[in-house]
C-alpha cells in the first residue's frame, strides 16, 4: 500500500523522529485505520523524554508509539465481521488475550496478559495504524471526529467516575476531584453531569483550576493556599466528599483524600504515584468503611457505552478540555505544549 509518515521512537535519547515507513497489512481478526488525529498522553511523554519508566517498559526500538486515535477504517483483514471500512472508529488500547481467568470473568480490562498500542505494538501517531478489530469502537453520529480521538482518556475518567456500583453514589453528594490535568478536568464535568450537589476541584495550577470551573466545579481550591481538608469539610457541614476521584498520584493529595473522604465514602484512584505511598489505615480507611478503588483503563465495553452516552447526548461538553491542535510534522512543538503544563489535552493530525 506504499508509505504512510510516523513518529518514531528510534533510540535511547529525547525525542522522536517523523519517517516514511511501509503502511501496515492486518493480519487476521485486524483492522487497518486510517488516523483523523492522535492525543498526548502521559504514556507518550514517558517515551518521548525516554524516562526510566519507559527505559523498562518499551520492548524495543525503533517504534511508532501513540495510543489515543481515532479514525477511519481503511480495510480490514481475514475474519474481520462486524466493521466495515469507511466506518469511523475509536480505539480500546488494552489488548487483551481473551483466555487468562481474569478476561474469562468478564475483566478483561485488567488481563493478565495485557499489551497496550502504542507500547507493546506499533502505535497511532502514524497516517494509519493495525488495531485488532475486536478493540475498535464504532462512533456513531453525534460525537465530533476531533473529540473521539480522546474518548479513550475520557473513558479512564468516566471508569473512575461511575466506579463498580454504577455512579449512583455521586447522585446529590459531593465530590472532591484531585488533580485536574485532562482526566481530572474530564471527571469533573461527569460529576457533574451525574449530579453530583457539589464539585470540588482540587489543583495547584492556576490555569488548569480555571479549566476546571468551565467544566463545571462549584470550589476551586489550590492546595499550596488552602488546606483541601478543611475546606471539604467546611464545605460539607463536617462530613466530607461522598466520592473522592484522585488523579494526581502525588503522595501527599493521596493522604489528603483519604482525609476528606466521608465515612463510608468512595475514593477512586487513578493517579500513579512514583513511589510507596503512606496512609493512616486506621482512622482514614478502616474505621470509616471507606471504599479504596483502584483504576485502570476502562471496562471492556460498558464504560465505552457510557462514554458514548455522555458525548452524543450532549452531557458533556469536552470541547474546553482540547486546548491545541497540531499537525504531525509540527510534533516537537506538540510534545513541548503537553509538557508545559500551560496545555490539557494535545491532538496531532497526521492527515493535516
Amino acid at each position: 500500500m506504499g508509505t504512510m509518515r510516523a513518529l518514531r521512537k528510534t533510540s535511547a535519547r529525547r525525542g522522536a523522529d517523523l519517517e516514511d515507513i511501509p503502511v501496515p497489512e492486518p493480519g487476521e481478526g485486524e483492522v487497518l485505520v486510517r488516523v483523523h488525529a492522535a492525543s498526548i498522553c502521559g504514556t507518550d511523554l514517558h517515551i518521548y523524554d525516554w524516562n526510566e519508566w519507559a527505559q523498562g517498559r518499551i520492548p524495543g526500538l525503533p517504534m511508532t508509539f501513540g495510543h489515543e486515535v481515532a479514525g477511519w477504517v481503511e480495510t480490514v483483514g481475514p475474519e474481520v465481521h462486524h466493521v466495515a471500512p469507511g466506518a469511523f472508529v475509536a480505539a480500546e488500547t488494552h489488548i487483551a488475550c481473551g483466555i487468562c481467568s481474569t478476561c474469562r470473568t468478564g475483566r478483561a480490562h485488567i488481563c493478565r496478559n495485557l499489551r497496550i498500542l502504542g507500547v507493546d505494538t506499533e502505535g497511532a501517531f502514524a497516517e494509519y495504524v493495525v488495531v485488532p478489530a475486536a478493540n475498535v469502537w464504532i462512533v456513531g453520529e453525534g460525537i465530533d471526529p476531533d473529540h473521539a480521538s480522546v474518548m479513550e482518556p475520557f473513558g479512564n475518567a468516566v471508569h473512575a467516575a461511575f466506579g463498580t456500583e454504577g455512579g449512583e453514589d455521586l447522585l446529590t453528594n459531593p465530590v472532591a476531584v484531585i488533580g485536574c490535568g485532562p482526566i481530572g478536568l474530564f471527571s469533573v464535568a461527569i460529576a457533574r453531569a451525574l449530579g453530583a450537589w457539589k464539585v470540588f476541584a482540587i489543583e495547584p495550577n492556576d490555569e488548569r483550576r480555571a479549566l476546571a470551573g468551565g467544566m463545571g466545579a462549584d470550589l476551586l481550591v489550590d492546595p499550596t493556599v488552602e488546606d483541601p481538608v478543611e475546606v471539604v469539610l467546611r464545605e460539607t457541614d463536617g462530613n466530607g466528599a461522598e466520592v473522592v476521584l484522585e488523579m494526581s498520584g502525588n503522595a501527599r493529595a493521596i493522604d489528603q483524600g483519604t482525609k476528606m473522604l466521608a465515612r463510608g465514602g468512595r475514593m477512586s484512584l487513578l493517579g500513579l504515584p512514583d513511589a510507596p505511598v503512606t496512609l493512616d489505615l486506621n482512622d482514614q480507611v478502616i474505621f470509616k468503611e471507606a471504599k479504596i478503588l483502584g483504576i485502570t483503563g476502562r471496562e471492556m465495553f460498558r464504560t465505552w457505552q457510557q462514554t458514548t452516552t455522555l458525548l452524543s447526548t450532549g452531557r458533556v461538553d469536552i470541547s474546553p478540555v482540547i486546548t491545541h491542535r497540531f499537525g504531525l510534522e509540527r510534533y516537537e512543538e506538540a510534545f513541548e505544549t503537553a509538557a508545559s503544563g500551560r496545555a490539557a489535552k494535545v491532538i496531532m493530525f497526521p492527515g493535516a
